[in-house]
């Protein structure tokens, strides 16, 4: 299933004493602390969506559903992510932060109500959409925040370190929701459902509150000769222009496309094998046989499914530690090639059995190998482009992973059973990353011009 992106960062005995020394910052351990809330809540709240979406025995949800359900969780955020910084450059961020977490909580009532009575046509899609998209808004605030709270020499630390934190946060926020529902504390039902989604409330209450209680007015900025002064139309205009320069940017510095069009690939190809899992674990494994069965088999597989997100999280440590040694044994292309056409191996020695402790190896190699991609891909960006380009480069490569993820989602609701169990999907599936594999290989095989160019 997908899991949040850890940040590239290596666990070193200096990164440790840095860590240390930026948690001694009183306001960064306040805007951590609003961070941490906030995060915790979001893995409540969309535990709720996703085990309403995939185990509830009185609404089984078609695969289609799931996949739209994905993408109103996905796409806000790559959508809308350029333009949010048109309004934080406006407004006072300790305000903003605080109201976009009030307004969540606010808007999570009615869509935990809806959950909770069933009735999720267009009112809870709206409703859903509204809480996912204000996330970004709050995300980006937090990001804008940060330099007031933190020395600049300690930004790329600190940021890594918030990050990281946000992301166990946000797993145990789901790990804890499948728990309540595998211990049978809550129903598998829709009123189940309805009740975990709810709790959101209180997190992203407590995270607005606290927003408004740690920081006084423009400390978090910008101050009032900073906020940008043009009509917000003319913004918009602005920053989809630089949208389109920086793409063109990025068709020139050939190696930073080409490992861009190989993650956007991999993300489809990952887009299909979550969707499985999904429907294996929610469909397959334990859910057949009467009412009672299935109810009790809802409650394991949400519990297997906790077990998922922790397999995920640990690949994508993992990763962060092992990346950087073996980019410098060998390097970047061969680690690359090297571990994409090791997940088409995985999958079909681990997937093909359909036995689920097999596939909790197969969840965190994959994302051993997912997030190695991301950490290369983001070094990639930031070392082969300029630096006026790379922010608008970076949106346009969070656009591409979140859309091509969301089209592999589709594209094996479409194709793949019901319970997702199809042998020759998963084969032509692991293939797939093994031809991947030898595309990137033999396409970087030797430097194009531009890239020799830039290079001297």
């Amino acid at each position: 299933m997908p899991h949040p992106v850890m940040p590239n960062t290596v666990p070193t005995p200096k990164v440790a004493a840095t860590s240390r020394a930026i948690l001694a910052g009183a306001p960064f351990r306040r805007l951590l602390g609003v961070r941490l809330t906030s995060q915790i809540a979001d893995g409540w709240f969309q535990a709720g969506l996703a085990g309403s979406l995939l185990f509830n025995p009185d609404r089984q949800s078609s695969p289609v559903a799931i996949a739209a359900g994905f993408a109103i969780l996905l796409l806000p955020y790559s959508l809308l992510g350029p333009y949010v910084g048109v309004l934080l450059d406006r407004w006072d961020r300790r305000v903003s932060l605080s109201n976009a977490n009030l307004a969540r909580a606010a808007m999570v009532l009615p869509a935990a109500a809806l959950l909770w009575s069933g009735a999720q046509g267009l009112a809870f899609a709206v409703c859903a959409l509204i809480v996912i998209a204000i996330n970004r808004f709050f995300l980006a605030g937090l990001s804008a925040s940060l330099p007031h709270v933190v020395e600049e020499r300690k930004l790329v630390p600190a940021n890594a370190l918030a990050s990281t934190l946000g992301t166990i946060c946000y797993s145990i926020g789901l790990f804890t929701a499948a728990s309540v529902v595998a211990l049978q504390v809550v129903g598998t039902d829709r009123h189940g459902y309805g009740a975990i989604a709810a709790t959101a409330a209180l997190g992203y209450l407590v995270s607005g509150l606290l927003a408004r209680r740690f920081f006084r007015r423009d400390e978090l900025g910008p101050l009032a000769h900073e906020r940008a002064t043009t009509r917000i139309g003319e913004a918009v205009v602005q920053v989809f222009r630089g949208m389109i320069n920086g793409a063109r940017h990025l068709a020139e510095r050939r190696k930073a496309l080409r490992i861009m069009i190989l993650q956007s690939s991999y993300r489809f190809l990952y887009g299909v094998l979550t969707l499985a899992v999904l429907l294996l674990y929610s469909r397959y494994f334990g859910q057949n046989g009467s009412r009672a069965a299935q109810v009790s088999g809802a409650a394991t597989s949400m519990g297997q499914l906790g077990l998922v997100v922790l397999s995920g999280a640990a690949g994508a440590a993992l990763a962060a530690v092992i990346t950087p040694l073996a980019v410098r044994w060998w390097d970047a292309r061969r680690w690359l090639s090297g571990v994409v056409a090791a997940v088409g191996v995985v999958v079909l020695v681990f997937g093909l059995p359909f036995v689920a402790p097999l596939l909790l190896v197969a969840v965190f190699l994959v994302n051993v190998a997912s997030q190695s991609m991301k950490i290369i891909v983001d070094a990639t960006i930031q070392r082969e482009c300029l630096d006026e380009y790379r922010g608008r480069i970076f949106s346009v490569n969070d656009t591409a992973f979140n859309l091509c993820f969301v089209t592999g989602l589709f594209t094996a609701a479409l194709t793949l059973p019901p319970n997702g169990k199809s042998t020759p999907g998963l084969i032509i599936t692991a293939t797939a990353f093994v031809l991947l594999a030898a595309w990137y290989w033999f396409a970087t095989a030797r430097p194009t011009a531009p890239d020799a160019v830039h290079k001297a």
